[in-house]
């Protein structure tokens, strides 16, 4: 039996995974964008420990001092927005899985376009004149979202693209690049779209340490009623999605052009495919020692949207950056959670983690890594220091 090789940042969960499943073979040469990035390490990381004998990285920023140096590993430093560049990191690749993005609701709005639209024109045109078989993108929920609930639909049954009007730049611009990407003429690339919805796991640097810190310092409280519906994706749960979906290319499959989502699927809570986002949420700052967030009152969502409001004129007046924003209520009040019958039987997909051990896994990751290095005289209305160190690198590298 051959030896698996395992990432030595690995968490013991990622490990069996890693090690339990006869999963299919892998592309010998991979070209990962957004390599340095929560999930892109980490799916670098798994098509290494799954069998790839190259996995070039790109990214705007230098892996971090925890990435995996493996002689199977390359990371690149370089723009996205850069043809020249992109061209050069998939020369000789047989797919590339497009992760690079600028996420979320804090960039700005310039950024969205170059990264997330002209950024994944330039991976489409380096593959259609390098000859490069596969792009399997990294995609969001987002760019279905209208505002209303998504309470349980699969992907045919939420607006199509495009849409009339989006609820951010991100959002419209991953849109814009994910149509076309999905239009590309599949005798010349074959191409699918995968998204996650919400991500989590050992290393997230966005989603939970943002959350965790304004928990921390007492200025968080449950939106609304605080019994939303939302479904979560293990990172490593996400990663083999992505892997499995590039298995799916070939010629005249169902795949082809597609959009997917995937989640952790039935291992949420009681069988379902969705969690109680705000109860969920709260046991990461109660294992963090942090006040239970049940303890105090709720916020009425009529008052959030009110303060949402001003604190977006402040933002527009002042240049700063606001947690509290229109978005962000909205996502926090709203159901979110998708039945993922398609990825199962399109891609074959089901999750290698189940939600309660990796949940369990993550809350205690970021007690034993994050909590220390937390400090409370952190900005109360900005975001965590991380996100915004990589926001700052993104905007001074493509503003040069």
């Amino acid at each position: 039996m051959t030896k698996v090789l395992l990432a030595p940042s690995n968490s013991k969960l990622q490990n069996e995974a890693a090690t339990k499943g006869n999963y299919p073979p892998v592309p010998k040469v991979c070209v990962v964008t957004g390599g340095t990035g929560f999930v892109g390490l980490r799916l670098v990381e798994m098509l290494v420990e799954r069998g790839a004998q190259k996995v070039i990285s790109l990214d705007i920023v230098p892996p971090p001092d925890t990435a995996w140096k493996h002689p199977h590993i390359e990371y690149v430093v370089g723009d996205i927005t850069n043809l020249e560049t992109v061209k050069e990191v998939c020369k000789g690749a047989d797919c590339v899985w497009h992760n690079a993005a600028a996420v979320g609701p804090f960039h700005p709005k310039p950024l969205y376009y170059k990264v997330n639209y002209q950024g994944t024109l330039n991976v489409i045109q380096a593959c259609e004149e390098l000859g490069v078989k596969k792009i399997v993108m990294s995609s969001s929920p987002s760019t279905r979202f209208t505002g209303d609930d998504v309470d349980g639909l699969t992907e045919d049954e939420m607006p199509q693209l495009p849409l009339d009007k989006y609820l951010q730049p991100y959002a419209e611009t991953k849109a814009m690049g994910e149509l076309e990407l999905l239009q590309t003429d599949p005798s010349k690339i074959l191409t699918v779209a995968v998204a996650p919805h919400q991500v989590y796991g050992p290393r997230d640097n966005l989603f939970l340490p943002n959350l965790l810190e304004a928990a921390g310092n007492g200025k968080l409280m449950v939106f609304g009623e605080g019994l939303n519906r939302i479904c979560f994706t293990h990172v490593d749960n996400y990663c083999h999605g992505l892997i499995l979906a590039e298995r799916a290319l070939t010629p005249g499959s169902k795949a082809v052009g597609k959009f997917y989502i995937v989640t952790d699927g039935k291992t949420h809570p009681e069988g379902e495919q969705y969690l109680l986002f705000w109860k969920i949420l709260d046991e990461a700052f109660v294992e963090c020692g942090f006040t239970s967030i049940w303890k105090k009152p709720h916020l009425p969502k009529w008052l959030l949207f009110g303060l949402a409001y001003v604190c977006e004129v402040l933002g527009w007046l002042t240049g700063t950056t606001f947690k509290l924003n229109y978005f962000n209520v909205l996502v926090l009040t709203m159901h979110r959670w998708f039945d993922i019958k398609a990825a199962e039987q399109d891609l074959g997909f089901e999750p290698i983690i189940g939600f309660r051990e990796g949940w369990d896994e993550t809350k205690l990751w970021f007690k034993e890594n994050w909590l220390p290095n937390f400090n409370k005289d952190m900005s109360l209305l900005g975001i965590s220091n991380k996100t915004q160190e990589k926001i700052d690198i993104q905007a001074h590298k493509k503003t040069k």
